[in-house]
This record gives C-alpha cells, structure tokens and sequence, in this order.
C-alpha cells in the first residue's frame, strides 16, 4: 500500500489497503495516515480523491486523529495548495483540535509570501480565534500589505480585533491603519483609532502623530492640526524632518507661505534641519505666489547647506513660474540648467517643451522632442501633446497633423487629448478639411471620439450656422453617448442667442429640462443676457424664479456685461431697463454698471 502510494497511484493503493480489512481492527488510523503520508511525498497528488478518502474516514472511520490533520496540512503547505490546506486547519479545529501555532505561523507566512491576501485573512482570522497570533514583525508586515493593496477596511478591522483582545503589540504594527485613512480622507476615524490603540497602553511614535497631522493637513483641518502638534509635544514626542514637511507642504498647498516659513525657522531653531524635500516644497509655493526673489533666496540657501539641487528643484521652481505665466524667466533657467549638464528628468524636459511652446518656438520643442529619444529619455505622452498644443496656439495645423499622423509616438500611440488638441483648433478655424483628416485619423489609430471631440464638432457647426446638423449631433450624443456636458449645449444656446435665434434657444432649453438633463449657471446667463436684450420681461421672470428652484442665483456680471453692450449700441432705454431688473431681483447694481449708463446717457463734447 505505501509503495503504491509513494508512486502517486492512490487508487491502488486504497485497493491494497481494503484488503486488510480481513483482519480485525485493520485499516487503522496509523494505516490511513502512512497512506496520506506517502502520497503527499510522491509529488503527485491530486486534491479531489484525497479529500474523498478524508470524507471518508469522517463517515465510516477510522476517525482522524491529530497525525491526520498535521500530515494532510503540513504535506498540502509544502504542495503550495493553501486554499486546501486551510480547509484541513479549519476541519481540524472543527474536530476538537487546534492546529499548533507553529503550522498555522507557517501557513500564513506562505500565503502572504504568494500574495494570496484573501487566503492570509481566512487564516489570520482561524488564529485570532485560537488566541494564535503572529509574530509581531509578521503581523506588521501583512497589515501594511492589505493597505498597500486598498483592503483598507479588512485591515482596519482585524487591527480593531487585535486590539480588543488587548495583546501588547508596538505602535509601528498599526501605524500603516493610520496613514491609510489619513490619506483618503478620513483623518477623524484615523483620530478614533489612535485613541482606540492609547487606550490599550500603546506608546504612539513620531509616525502615529505625523500620520495624523498629513490628514488634517489635507482635509485643510488646521485647528485640529494644531492641537494634534501640541499634543504631540506634550506627549513628549519630538517632531522630525518628516512630520515638519508635511505641515509645510499643506500649508503651502492652502496658501498660507507665512505660517509655512515660521515652521521652516521653527524647525532650525529646534535643530531639525530641513532636507531638499521641504526646501523644494517651499521654492514651488513661493513660485506660484510670484514671489521668485524669494525662491531665489532659497536656492542660495539649499547651497549655502551643501545641497545639490535635483530634478524636482528644477520642477518646482520652473512649474511654479511657468503657473504663474513667466515663461521667459522659466525658459532662462532651464536653459541654465541643460548648459549645466544637471540631470534632469522627463518631467523637467515637459515643462522645457512648454516653455517653448509658450514663446511661439514649436519648432525648437519638436526638435528637442527627437533628442530626447536620443539622449535615452522617453518622451511621454504629456511631451506630444504639449508640442502639439503649441504648433495650435501657432496656428501651424499642418505642422501638428503631421506630427499627429506621421511622428513615430510610443506604443500606445496618440491618445484621444492629441486629437483633441487638434481638432479644437481645426473647429475654431472651421476649416472642415483639416477636421475631416483628424476624424480620419482618430478612425484609423482606433481612438473613440469623447464628450470633448464631439463638442468641438457642435461648436463647429453652430458657428457656421449648420443648427439642424447640430441638433442631430446632440441628439445621437443623447441617445447613444457619450451623453453631452452642460458645456456641449451651452455652445448651441450662445450660437443661437447671437444669431437671433432666441425663441429657438428658450425652446431646446425647455425641452432639456423636460429631459431630466442638469443645466448649470451658465445656461441661464445666456439666455438671460439675451432675453435682457430683448426686453422680454415676462421670460425673464420666469428664467429667475427657476434659478430659484435650482438653486442658482445671478449674479451681476449678468446684467454688467449685458449693459455693457446694451450702451455700446446706443440703446439706453434697455440699459436703463436692465438695470431696473437688477434692482428688481435684489442685486445692487455696481459702480461699474452707472459709470456705463452715464458714459452712455451724457452727450460728448
């Protein structure tokens, strides 16, 4: 029987082993354990018989005992077969006897190893209820791996278990818990769970606290962050380099640059020194805020320290002027820095190329777009389309579908933001040649047009005048998707206002809101300035009250603008009427509006 089942052949080796039942008390447990033993070493095992044999023994007996259950375990672990070997733990416990710690430490250990992270909480959750906890640095490793993987909420509760059960474990092992809900916005649960754990006698470290100060940092929840920090103090934990960049960055992100250099003096006066990450998250605020003399004092300072400055230096000085539209002074320093020979990366080369771009040099950008492949650096996406976007701005349209149809892209190709780009510009010029070759080539390259491409084409259409086109367009989009945008159909609704079409617009509009379809501020404001220009009181009333109900209310570059062009036309009986609906509605017309109206009312000398 044993040779049998050493070979794998588990058939014969159940036949040869019926045969002993000529003799009394045989097969034996011992029998049917050498049996599972063997078959297990031969390395040939197939799960469905061996599983039937154990049913049954279970039926007709003998009974497992513990050998059963730890060779079935022990020999399934070393198969690899953990779903099946879980399901021996299981019926072993079901049977009165507890797997040891060692196997189930073992199994879970294997399973994490794999990935199999739905297995690893089945059998965690076997040992938690046979009070068989893993070591602590296993038990750290697989909560930061369920948060690594998104299973937040399976991880929040099994810590929650654990905690219950009051084992004394170190902060670092839940610390993972408290970043992951920190980090998708739930710092407040995040501040429950760490009571939770101080309550058990757990001794918080800089990273439990720094934790919770990225949450409210984010949540722009500056009050509790404050308290956090003093509570941290008083706890007697000293905040890091770590904890101090990441109050920085957020109160840099929210504006607040004062509050954020009194944490950077803070942190020298308390002998943290500031690293190249805090330094380049400060140069990046101070850029956006147009304060460059400032960033430029940091700099020297990132010298001064013996910094040397890298790619996100560059980024965040660079981005943050070019955010604050001075390409040139953006340009100058990058082209310091490639005459430098720094090292730079893609993102680096992305915002060079805007720079470009920006000052009317497509050209130039498509060239350093070629020698970036031949420097080893991979263009992305990002860097195609932001040459494509400036051969548009240049109105070189044939220069940007050559580069759309003809230039050697990655892989993936042109996505459908190139053909955006493009076919935006083509609308805009309605130059229905140069739309038709990007249609054409969106077919050919497999891009489905978006809510985008299909919008440009509506604007298109209604500039020229083409409004039953128009309507057809909107409503195949209705029908079949991609569903139009607000934007999509305040395009058709100005067209139409400008043309004198106003009876046209009110009607789709109303036939819009009869559709369910959501219809925002802008939507009104059309119509409103046109119906304003009109006169037409009663339609005007009615477009307000419904405002009302929606919720939305005008504001007065409604009527401001409107005046404005009223008065340009001399018409002043309907700027005055104009403004007597802005007092009707419980606005108070601005300055603005009466030095309008008396520009308009006063003769000139």
């Amino acid at each position: 029987m044993q040779n049998y089942a050493a070979s794998g052949d588990l058939a014969e080796a159940l036949e040869t082993l019926n045969f002993m039942r000529n003799v009394a008390g045989k097969p034996s447990v011992y029998d049917f354990n050498a049996l599972f033993h063997r078959y297990l070493s031969s390395g040939n095992v197939l799960l469905e018989p061996l599983v039937q044999v154990y049913i049954g023994m279970k039926r007709f007996g003998p009974t497992p005992n513990k050998t059963t259950f730890n060779i079935l375990l022990n020999g399934l672990m070393s198969l690899g077969y953990l779903r099946d070997a879980y399901f021996f733990a299981e019926e072993m416990s079901k049977s009165g006897i507890n797997p040891s710690f060692t196997s189930l430490s073992k199994l879970l250990k294997i399973s994490m190893k794999s990935g199999s992270l739905v297995h690893s909480i089945w059998i965690f959750k076997l040992m938690l209820r046979l009070n068989h906890l893993p070591t602590e640095p296993t038990l750290a490793m697989f909560v930061c791996m369920l948060c690594k993987a998104g299973m937040l909420e399976e991880a929040f509760s099994l810590c929650a278990a654990i905690l219950s059960k009051s084992f004394n474990f170190q902060a670092y092992v839940f610390n993972p818990v408290l970043w992951a809900l920190c980090k998708c916005g739930k710092s407040f649960i995040a501040l429950q769970f760490f009571y939770m754990m101080k309550k058990k006698g757990m001794t918080h470290n800089v990273c439990s606290y720094t934790a919770l100060l990225y949450g409210f940092g984010r949540e722009r929840l500056w009050v509790h962050l404050y308290c956090c920090l003093d509570q941290m103090r008083s706890d007697g934990c000293k905040p890091n380099v770590i904890t101090y960049t990441v109050i920085i960055k957020f109160l840099c992100d929210d504006g607040r640059i004062g509050e954020a250099f009194y944490f950077l003096k803070l942190m020298e006066g308390e002998g943290c020194d500031p690293d190249l990450v805090t330094y380049n998250i400060i140069i990046r605020a101070l850029c956006l805020h147009d304060k460059a003399y400032d960033a430029a004092e940091i700099l020297q300072v990132i010298h001064h320290r013996g910094f040397s400055p890298d790619a996100y230096t560059y980024t965040a000085l660079a981005g943050g002027i070019m955010k604050v539209g001075k390409s040139d002074i953006a340009y100058e320093l990058l082209c310091n820095v490639f005459s430098r020979n720094c090292t730079v990366d893609v993102v680096v080369y992305n915002i060079y190329l805007h720079c470009l771009c920006q000052n009317t040099r497509s050209r130039e950008a498509l060239s350093l777009l070629k020698s970036m492949k031949e420097g080893g650096i991979a263009p992305t996406t990002v860097s195609y389309n932001t040459v494509l976007r400036g051969f548009c701005r240049d109105h070189k349209l044939e220069h940007a579908l050559k580069l759309l149809e003809c230039f050697e892209w990655l892989e993936s190709g042109p996505d459908v933001i190139s053909f955006n780009t493009v076919l935006s510009a083509a609308c805009k010029l309605g130059n229905l040649v140069l739309i038709r070759r990007v249609l054409h080539c969106m077919e050919f390259r497999g891009v489905e047009p978006d809510v985008i491409s299909l919008t440009c084409l509506v604007q298109y259409l209604s500039t020229m005048g083409r409004y039953s086109e128009c309507l057809k367009l909107l409503e195949y989009m209705v029908c079949n998707g991609p569903a139009p945008s607000s934007v999509t159909f305040n395009i058709l609704l100005d067209k139409l206002c400008r043309s004198g079409f106003i009876s046209t617009a009110y009607q789709i509009f109303e036939d819009l809101q009869n559709a369910g379809l959501l219809l925002d501020r802008k939507t009104y404001s059309i119509l409103l300035r046109a119906l304003l220009r009109k006169c037409d009181d009663n339609l005007i009333e009615r477009l307000l009250q419904d405002m009302y109900k929606q919720r939305l209310s005008p504001d007065l570059s409604i009527y401001g603008s409107n005046t404005n062009d009223i008065c340009q036309d001399g018409n002043i009986s309907t700027a005055l009427f104009t403004r007597g609906q802005t007092l009707g509605n419980g606005l108070s017309p601005s300055m603005e509006m009466y030095n309008r109206l008396l520009k308009a009312v006063v003769p000139k000398k």
